[in-house]
């Protein structure tokens, strides 16, 4: 094999220009794939970023009635759901993958909270001890939550960097009072991720999937949240993964753990689902494997196209060298051997067509990276299929003309001398 290969690096080495006008269909097809597929999952790694953030690996599983979320804004409380209880939750950190459970209250687009005469129109949230650990937020000024406000039920608040903003236009929101029907509450802090994380935009599209237009977030332990709303009100879980990859089998495991043990009897309509974020990108990721599919296929021609140069290449190769194999053969060597020696230089010729390919491919990749302004994101994997498919192009479109050198009749061989 060794000898082969040796022989197939002479054969090439003899005929630079045309064999590299041979592999030129090869290493186009090659650097095509890869240009695409290092694209493609740029695109698709951003948008997971930019939908989950800067790494808040967090999936929320949510009360639904019959396929829908269950809007306890509009919807009374259901007497067929149980309370998750602190053995629950822990249970639901056992789910492999998962690290830390969070229970929350919640109502959107409230219209009960007002700072003075600012009515508010953000989200409203009742959280546990470990809410803000889930979603890696921290305390920008003030205080958060602690011990205490929740065992002596405080009526306390904390807002975010878009409430404090939207609420209280420019006045330092610590140590005010915000009103929900005659209950008063104190804002103790300002708090926001521990990272900070803008979503890239690159389109209007992007602009209204991705920005924030709301009005922000106003949180409330949730001890006190029966002073708002009611008693008893069905929580939702936020659970913190190890990583975004198991986002959905946690999800499906904890909807399934909730639904068996806080839904009570059958044919209720009841049941919790996950709505994670990774789930959103994967739909948006959907969208494209169409077109991304095609674009694909129609860099593989490229590849066919070089396979049949490779196999006119070789089968001139045969020809010219008749009068070599006819006095092989006439020494013994055995057909095995001519048809392994030219299909090793067939293999050769496309791996060496391959690794130019990706090489030119990655190349392609980052300088549309930078002109473009696009992501991308090199695959290992894609590199090493695309060199081993290009080898096996060259025994596949090979197998031809090794066949038929390898049945030469000797004789007939020689009288070319």
């Amino acid at each position: 094999m060794v000898e082969n290969i040796h022989l197939a690096f002479e054969g090439i080495w003899s005929h630079k220009l045309r064999s590299v006008l041979t592999m030129l269909g090869i290493i186009i097809g090659i650097a095509a794939i890869i240009t695409i597929v290092s694209t493609i999952k740029g695109t698709n790694e951003q948008i997971k970023e930019n939908l989950i953030g800067a790494g808040n690996n967090v999936v929320t599983i949510e009360l639904n009635q019959n396929g829908n979320q269950y809007d306890l804004g509009w919807n009374p409380i259901p007497d067929q759901v149980r309370l998750i209880t602190e053995n629950t939750r822990k249970e639901l950190e056992d789910i492999p993958g998962a690290e830390q459970a969070s229970l929350y209250y919640k109502r959107s687009n409230s219209d009960g909270l007002f700072f003075r005469d600012t009515a508010f129109n953000g989200n409203l949230l009742g959280v546990d001890r470990n809410y803000f650990s889930v979603y890696g937020m921290q305390v920008r000024s003030g205080r958060g939550f602690t011990e205490k406000d929740y065992s002596r039920y405080r009526k306390v608040a904390l807002v975010d960097s878009t409430a404090a903003e939207s609420l209280f236009n420019g006045v330092d929101p610590v140590g005010q009072c915000l009103e929900f029907g005659t209950e008063v509450f104190t804002v103790v802090g300002v708090i926001g991720p521990r990272e900070e994380f803008t979503p890239t935009i690159n389109s209007i599209n992007d602009y209204y999937l991705y920005a924030n237009n709301g009005s922000g977030t106003v949180y409330f332990p949730g001890s006190v949240w029966p002073t708002l709303y009611q008693f008893d009100e069905p929580q939702s879980v936020a659970i913190k993964v190890r990583n975004t990859d198991v986002m959905a089998s946690v999800g499906k495991d904890a909807a399934d753990l909730l639904t068996s043990s806080q839904i009570i009897g059958t044919d209720t309509g009841f049941d919790y689902r996950s709505a994670d974020m990774l789930e959103q990108a994967q739909q948006l990721q959907n969208m494209s494997k169409s077109t991304n599919t095609q674009l694909i296929w129609i860099a593989s021609i490229s590849l066919l196209v070089g396979g049949i140069g490779v196999m006119n290449i070789m089968l001139v190769s045969v020809t010219e060298r008749t009068s070599e194999i006819g006095l092989k053969k006439a020494l013994g060597a055995k057909k095995k051997r001519i048809l392994l020696q030219f299909l090793t230089e067939a293999a050769v010729l496309t791996s060496i067509g391959g690794v130019i390919g990706v090489l030119t491919g990655v190349g392609l990749a980052e300088l549309i990276s930078r002109v473009m302004q696009i992501p991308v994101a090199i695959s290992a994997p894609a590199i090493l299929i695309a060199v081993v498919f290009s080898t096996l192009i060259g025994v596949v479109f090979g197998l031809l003309p090794a066949t038929q050198a390898a049945n030469l009749n000797p004789i007939d061989a020689l009288r070319r001398v």
